[in-house]
C-alpha cells in the first residue's frame, strides 16, 4: 500500500531539513520522480529565501514546486507552497502579488481542511494589508482568521465591572486596615513582653484580641501563682528566724557544750532549709523564664505570619486596583479618571475651542426592521469598530459615546490639541470605510448602512454624569449645532459649519451649500467637504 503524497512530503522534508543547499542541489540533479523534485525544490526555496541575494533562486524553485503540486491536485501542499511564495514576494516588497498568493494559499488550505494553516495565512495577510493601508481588508482577514482559530466575546458591562472591582477594592482596603491594626497590636504586645514602653497604645491599655487576652491572663495567673509561692517561702523563712530566736533564748540557759552541739544541729538544719529554699526559688525563676520565652516566641511567630499575610493582601490589592484602573480608563479620559480616583468626583470644565462630530445612519429604523437582532447588532458593531479604529489614528480626537445608531467624537478636550483638520480627515475616512462596506454588502445582496456626518466648532462644557455607571459627556450650543449639521447633511457626505470651514478651508476643497437657522447663532453657512487639497479625486 502506497503512502499518501502528503505523508511522503513531510517525511522527506524532515530528513533534508538540516542539509545544506549544495547537498540538496546535488540530490535534485539525481532525482527522478516528480514528488522528489517537488519536495527538494520546496526545501531549496525555503533556504534561499533567507538571504536577499539568493531570493531569485527561491522564487524560481517555488514556482517549479507549485506547478508539480498543482498537477497532483494536493491542496495541502499547494497551500504550504503558496504561503512560502507569498512570503518571497513580501520580502521582495511586491505587496500586490504577495496578497494574491496569500489569498490563493488560504483557499487551498480550506479545501485541504486545515483551518490552522488557513488562520496562519490570514494572519500574515492581515499584517501585510495593515502595512499597505488597506484597513478594510486587514479587518476582514483578521476576523476570518479568528473565526477559523476560535475565540469568544467578553460579557458584562464595563461599568458594572468597574463598580464590582471598586467595591472589592474597598473591601480589601478595609481588610488591609484591620491587618495593620493587628500588626500594631502585636508590636505593642512584643514591647510589653520585653518590659519596654509600647510605641502604640489606646488609653493606658494595650490592645489585645480575645485569644491574646486569654493567653495574657494565663501568663499573669502563672506569674501570680509564682509570687504566692515566693511569699509562702518568705513566710516560712520568717518562721524559721523566729524559731531560731526562741532557740537562742533557750540555749542561753544551757551549757557551752550543749550550746555548741545545739548550734551545730540548728545551723545544719538552717543550711539545709536555705539550700532547699534556694533550689525552689531557682526552679521557679527558670520556669518563669521558660514560660516567658515560649510566649515571646509565639508572639514573634504570629507577627511574622501577620506580616506575610499583610504583604499578600497588599499584592492582591495592587493587582485588583490595576484592573479597576484599566477598566476606568476604558470608559473615561485619562485626566478625568485620575481626578475621579483622587477626589471621588471630577469637576465639569469649559473648553472654548472644540470641534464636535456626529454621525447617523440613513433609514436606520427601516433597515433594522428587516434584519434579525443578532445581524443588526453585528453590523452596528462592525461599523462602530471601524470608526473607533479610524479616530485612534489621530491623538487629538476623543470618542464621547454612541447613542443608538449615532456616533459622537470631538477634538480639543482634556489637554489634547484642537485639530479641526484631523477631525475632518477622520470624517472623510469614515465615509470611505462605509462606501467599501456598502459595495461589499451590495455584492452579496444584503442591506447596508449609509451615514450623514456633521461637524461644528465652538465652546463646550464637559463632565461626568451618573454614579453606578459613569458617563463622560459634553453639552452646549456647539453640540446642538454639530447635530444640526449632521441632520441637514447628505448620506456619504461630510457637512461642516462656517466656524469649522474657517479652520480648514486652506486644507480642504469645500462646496458652499446654503444656510440654516440656528438658535442663539442666527443664520449659519454650511459646506460639503469634497477632498483634501492636493489629493487625487
Amino acid at each position: 500500500m502506497k503512502l499518501p503524497i502528503t505523508l511522503v512530503f513531510i517525511l522527506t522534508a524532515l530528513s533534508v531539513y538540516a542539509q545544506s543547499a549544495s547537498s540538496l542541489e546535488s540530490k535534485l540533479a539525481k532525482a527522478k520522480s516528480d514528488s522528489d523534485k517537488m519536495e527538494l525544490k520546496y526545501e531549496l526555496a525555503k533556504i534561499y529565501n533567507k538571504k536577499s541575494s539568493t531570493r531569485g533562486k527561491a522564487a524560481k524553485y517555488i514556482k517549479d514546486a507549485y506547478l508539480i503540486a498543482n498537477d497532483k491536485k494536493d491542496y495541502y501542499l499547494l497551500a504550504k507552497i503558496g504561503f512560502l511564495d507569498g512570503d518571497i514576494y513580501e520580502k521582495n516588497r511586491d505587496a500586490i502579488r504577495a496578497q494574491a498568493r496569500y489569498k490563493t494559499a488560504k483557499e487551498n488550505a480550506i479545501k485541504a481542511g486545515d483551518k490552522s494553516l488557513a488562520s496562519q495565512i490570514l494572519t500574515q495577510a492581515a499584517k501585510l494589508y495593515g502595512q499597505s493601508g488597506k484597513f478594510k481588508e486587514a479587518y476582514y482577514a483578521t476576523r476570518e482568521a479568528l473565526s477559523l482559530g476560535g475565540g469568544g466575546r467578553s460579557s458584562g458591562s464595563s461599568g458594572d465591572q468597574v463598580t464590582r472591582l471598586v467595591n472589592e477594592k474597598a473591601k480589601l482596603e478595609n481588610q488591609n486596615r484591620t491587618l495593620t491594626k493587628d500588626k500594631e497590636r502585636l508590636t505593642t504586645e512584643l514591647y510589653a513582653l520585653k518590659g519596654e514602653k509600647a510605641p502604640i497604645a489606646i488609653g493606658d491599655k494595650t490592645v489585645l484580641t480575645r485569644e491574646e487576652a486569654a493567653i495574657q491572663r494565663e501568663r499573669l495567673a502563672e506569674i501570680a501563682e509564682k509570687e504566692k509561692q515566693l511569699q509562702s517561702l518568705a513566710s516560712r523563712n520568717a518562721e524559721s528566724e523566729k524559731k531560731r530566736a526562741r532557740l537562742e533564748q533557750k540555749y542561753a540557759a544551757l551549757s557551752k557544750e550543749d550550746l555548741e552541739k545545739e548550734a551545730l544541729l540548728t545551723e545544719t538544719k538552717l543550711d539545709n532549709e536555705r539550700a532547699s529554699n534556694f533550689n525552689k526559688i531557682l526552679g521557679l525563676a527558670v520556669g518563669s523564664l521558660f514560660v516567658f520565652a515560649i510566649l515571646l516566641f509565639g508572639r514573634l511567630r504570629a507577627n511574622r505570619k501577620s506580616k506575610k499575610e499583610l504583604e499578600e493582601k497588599n499584592t492582591l490589592i495592587a493587582a485588583e486596583q490595576k484592573k479597576a484602573d484599566d477598566l476606568l480608563l476604558n470608559i473615561l479620559p485619562a485626566p478625568i479618571a485620575k481626578e475621579l480616583k483622587a477626589n471621588g468626583k471630577a469637576k465639569a470644565r469649559k473648553f472654548n475651542d472644540v470641534s464636535v462630530l456626529f454621525t447617523d445612519f440613513k433609514n436606520f429604523s427601516g433597515i433594522a426592521e428587516s434584519m434579525s437582532p443578532v445581524d443588526l447588532v453585528d453590523e452596528l458593531d462592525h461599523c462602530f469598530k471601524g470608526f473607533d479604529y479610524i479616530i485612534s489614528q489621530y491623538p487629538s480626537i476623543e470618542k464621547i459615546k454612541t447613542i443608538g445608531d449615532a456616533y459622537m467624537c470631538a477634538s480639543g478636550l482634556n489637554g489634547k490639541l484642537h485639530k479641526a483638520d484631523e477631525l475632518v480627515k477622520a470624517a472623510l475616512e469614515m465615509q470611505i470605510f462605509l462606501e467599501e462596506y456598502k459595495q461589499d454588502r451590495q455584492s452579496k445582496g444584503k442591506r447596508f448602512f449609509e451615514a450623514r456626518i456633521g461637524i461644528h466648532s465652538g465652546p463646550v462644557v464637559a463632565g461626568i454624569v451618573g454614579f453606578n455607571k459613569f458617563a463622560y459627556d459634553i453639552w452646549g450650543d456647539t453640540v446642538n449645532l454639530a447635530s444640526r449639521m449632521e441632520s441637514n447633511g447628505t448620506p456619504g457626505k461630510v457637512n461642516i459649519s462656517t466656524s469649522t470651514y474657517n479652520k480648514v478651508r486652506h486644507m480642504f476643497k469645500c462646496e458652499h451649500r446654503g444656510k440654516i437657522s440656528a438658535k442663539n447663532l442666527g443664520e449659519v453657512d454650511m459646506y460639503f467637504v469634497e477632498q483634501q487639497v492636493g489629493a487625487t479625486a
